[in-house]
């Protein structure tokens, strides 16, 4: 299974969404999971070193000369049963070459989950869009992270596609809720993430690789 994460706008908590739900897929099958950095914020948050080889975006560049498999090569591992793909120091260039490599991903055997980033429709804001675009949408689950924010709702309700499901990070004061949110995008909460302390903890202190707050494992068992 390739679920994808995203975002229609920075700071929703795509990529602590990501790592929860890449931790606790990779406990459902034999075959464990694999988490795509393609938003390049993952190392940090799950407490691994900067990596300072290549990475998918090496792959991407280096055209169909490299075959599928050399992917493998670049992983490292989080914890046992879960590696990291790490996204490399190029920039997203060529969108058809994404579109390989999510028929890649699509066709691995571990449950896979891309933290994406996130996703514009914006006449000409290049291939690094179009790559996010792809990559978001070409996943068996492509699931939008997003705040109970008014901007971050409009700008996810204004793209021209629409998500499996939402993932909701919500927060105290707001004045929309989950019902308002789902009204104006057109699609169903699938897991509903309160902000609380642990959960901004882990993400601090760079432990998510090795533990997932129960809160937050709890709030996503259903979103894919």
């Amino acid at each position: 299974m390739l679920v994808s994460c995203w975002s229609a706008k920075g700071g929703s908590g795509t990529t602590v969404v990501a790592a929860a739900l890449a931790a606790r897929l990779s406990r459902r099958g034999d075959e464990g999971g694999l988490l795509v950095d393609a938003s390049g914020d993952l190392p940090v948050l799950l407490g691994l070193p900067e990596p300072d080889g290549p990475g998918l975006t090496e792959w991407l560049a280096a055209g169909s000369v490299v075959p599928a498999d050399a992917l493998a090569r670049l992983e490292v591992p989080v914890r046992p049963g879960l590696r990291l793909l790490p996204r490399g120091s190029r920039a997203f260039e060529d969108p058809d070459r994404v579109e390989v490599l999510a028929a890649v991903l699509a066709g691995d055997t571990r449950e896979v989950v891309i933290d994406v980033g996130v996703v514009t429709a914006r006449p000409g804001d290049g291939p690094a869009a179009e790559a996010a675009r792809v990559l978001a949408l070409s996943a068996t689950h492509s699931l939008l992270v997003t705040r109970s924010c008014y901007v971050s709702v409009q700008r996810a309700a204004r793209l021209p596609f629409r998500p499996s499901g939402i993932v909701l990070v919500s927060e105290p004061g707001r004045s929309m809720d989950r019902r308002e949110v789902e009204d104006r995008i057109g699609v169903a909460v699938v897991g509903e993430v309160a902000i609380e302390n642990q959960i901004a903890r882990a993400a601090d202190s760079g432990t998510l690789g090795q533990r997932v707050p129960r809160s937050l494992e709890r709030a996503l068992r259903h979103a894919a």
